[in-house]
């Protein structure tokens, strides 16, 4: 997310940041907002170096231009989000009204390749018990304008407003999913397959799987945690017989890990019952371990989950920034320094 350079408010520079030829930006929803996408790679070396490199140059762009960029999932200031200049965008403020004026989040994506749309939906179908825990490890977004939400990733429930957000039920085959998304658009739900905000989904514009659950990390590290474990989900779903949670079951999984994070315990919606977050964590290890192994990415998971238990969430780290410091500004303004690390 953009920001003056005192952290006091969003900053609508995104269509400049975009238009800079130095680097490969492009603008989003809101003008508050920049995207960077890595370069696809099998290697998590190579995503955390990728990832570095293009938040390098967003961050020397922005600065340029007085800018501050902290990768939060939603504003610890005040906001006011700007509507980016765009058709398509101005027409899904004009028809969605007041959930679409005041979205202003940032999330992770990840885009797994699938050799078939048809391994995609069994991916999709296979994915669902665990997708409220990728929630809950990458919770990022604790305020909301400059109050605290309660919540550990408050942009999961802002994003949960949009008509086709959240999870699914299985879809079985690629011609049920297509008949769904194509009813969605008629009903007006969405303007068009890209506003298809499912969990998960598949590309419109690739041969993949895209994870839409978490919210964006502060640390590079975050985000290629959060790959790898997308990887192994989509392989080992493939593999195995999905379980059938029911959608409503999902929803309370979700909503549990968007307001506690790791703090409290998760919902299991295979057994339904209450789980304490370090034991569901690590029985999806012990769940995608052989996928894990196949990639070479055990021991980088394992590592990446303790750091996160020891650490806290992304939001337990604002909550901290705020108790010590006290002005929300500084909370964005610790979480900059964490964007520009490195790490």
């Amino acid at each position: 997310m953009l920001f003056t350079a005192g952290g006091t408010r969003p900053a609508p520079a995104g269509e400049a940041l975009a238009d800079d030829p130095s680097t490969e930006v492009e603008h989003e929803f809101k003008l508050e907002q920049a995207e960077i996408a890595s370069d696809p790679s099998t290697e998590l070396d190579a995503i955390h170096a990728d990832l570095a490199q293009r938040r390098t140059e967003l961050i020397e762009s922005a600065r340029d231009r007085g800018v501050t960029v902290a990768a939060v999932g939603t504003s610890p200031v005040h906001a006011q989000p700007t509507a980016t200049p765009d058709e398509r965008y101005l027409h899904m403020h004009e028809r969605y009204g007041l959930v679409a004026a005041d979205q202003l989040t940032c999330g992770a994506h990840v885009h797994v390749g699938v050799s078939s749309r048809a391994e995609g939906i069994a991916a999709i179908d296979g994915m669902r018990s665990w997708l409220a825990v990728l929630i809950a490890l990458n919770g990022n977004s604790p305020f909301w304008s400059g109050s605290d939400s309660g919540y550990a990733s408050y942009r999961s429930i802002s994003w949960g407003r949009w008509p086709t957000a959240g999870p699914t039920a299985r879809f079985g085959d690629e011609q049920t999913y297509d008949r769904i998304v194509a009813g969605l658009i008629d009903a007006g739900a969405a303007v068009d397959e890209a506003m298809i905000y499912f969990d998960t989904r598949l590309s419109a514009r690739y041969p993949t799987v895209e994870l839409r659950i978490a919210d964006v990390g502060q640390e590079i590290a975050d985000s290629v945690l959060l790959a790898a474990l997308c990887r192994a989900l989509v392989e080992t779903a493939v593999a195995a017989p999905p379980a059938d949670p029911p959608v409503a079951l999902l929803r309370a999984a979700a909503w549990r890990a968007a307001r506690f994070g790791l703090a409290e315990e998760l919902l299991d919606v295979v057994d339904c019952r209450l789980r304490p977050a370090a034991d569901v964590l690590d029985h999806l290890a012990d769940v995608l371990r052989p996928a894990l192994r196949r990639t070479g990415d055990e021991d980088a998971v394992h590592a990446g989950i303790d750091r996160v238990l020891r650490r806290g969430t992304g939001a337990d780290v604002q909550r901290a920034d705020l108790a010590r410091r006290g002005r929300p500004r500084d909370v964005v303004i610790a979480a900059s320094e964490r964007t520009a690390s490195g790490r």
